[in-house]
């Protein structure tokens, strides 16, 4: 059966507010992750973020860092992720995204890694700690093969937010608070001066991650942006339901995407 032609990333945001995922793979195993992106998909989702586990993610909360040691410990390998992904892209045209710090990258190699993302079906990456300045060399491997690098401006970025904006593809990934992902009560940064000051240069849709986790919290940011991502909360869930999460999952999603709707 052959690969489904995975639907662009910025259709998802066209006549609607886009819910985004994400989940780490191989927690609790590559079967179950691809389980639970269909389970997820089937609720409403409209992009999956895969999270490759990686031993010392800077930006991930002790939930997610607690998912990276899971899926580790279960022996889930980027080869092993890449052939997961064929698989769920056989039966689904959702978009998917990896989110991975640069360090996985060089050990594959560049030019392989991206060659194995559009073999595979991967629409774009995120990576947390690649610096804007070198992203040049990433950025062109990537174009080559079809692969939308996100953009990420958090609100340290207040200077630079239209410089980073400018060349952004896929969508903006936009970072509601300081500090490191997890579920937080109250976001208090100034999303919409943010939004505006993108807004001027760039019409990339944007979409808001980093403590989202109640659909009070998604109704209100989806007011201002073109989406919500949502990690914490659903790593959570996963790793209280381990491999019996899908209609956790299922509920929780399609209650987080009727917020937005």
């Amino acid at each position: 059966m052959s690969n489904l032609q995975a639907n662009k990333i910025s259709k998802i945001f066209k006549d609607n507010k886009a819910f985004i995922a994400f989940l780490t793979a191989g927690d609790p195993s590559l079967d179950k992750t691809e389980e639970f992106i269909l389970a997820i998909e089937k609720a409403g989702a409209d992009l999956v973020e895969i999270g490759i586990p990686f031993s010392d993610p800077i930006a991930e909360g002790l939930v997610i860092q607690e998912a990276n040691e899971r899926a580790l410990s279960v022996g889930t390998t980027t080869d092993k992720i890449f052939m997961m992904v064929k698989r769920v892209r056989q039966k689904t045209a959702i978009p998917l995204v990896f989110l991975t710090y640069i360090n996985p990258i060089f050990v594959y190699g560049i030019d392989r890694f991206f060659k194995a993302c559009q073999e595979s079906g991967i629409n774009g990456i995120i990576i947390p700690d690649l610096p804007f300045e070198e992203k040049g060399e990433v950025l062109d491997v990537a174009k080559t093969y079809g692969v939308d690098v996100i953009t990420l401006i958090a609100p340290t970025s207040k200077d630079r937010i239209q410089t980073l904006a400018k060349e952004a593809t896929g969508f903006i990934y936009l970072v509601s608070s300081m500090g490191v992902t997890g579920v937080r009560s109250e976001i208090k940064t100034d999303l919409k001066t943010m939004i505006d000051d993108i807004r001027q240069v760039s019409e990339t849709p944007i979409a808001v991650g980093f403590g989202i986790s109640d659909p009070d919290q998604a109704k209100a940011i989806a007011k201002i942006s073109d989406g919500v991502i949502v990690g914490s909360a659903i790593v959570k869930i996963i790793s209280e339901h381990g491999d019996n999460a899908s209609d956790s999952l299922y509920n929780y999603v399609k209650s987080m995407k009727e917020a937005i709707s």
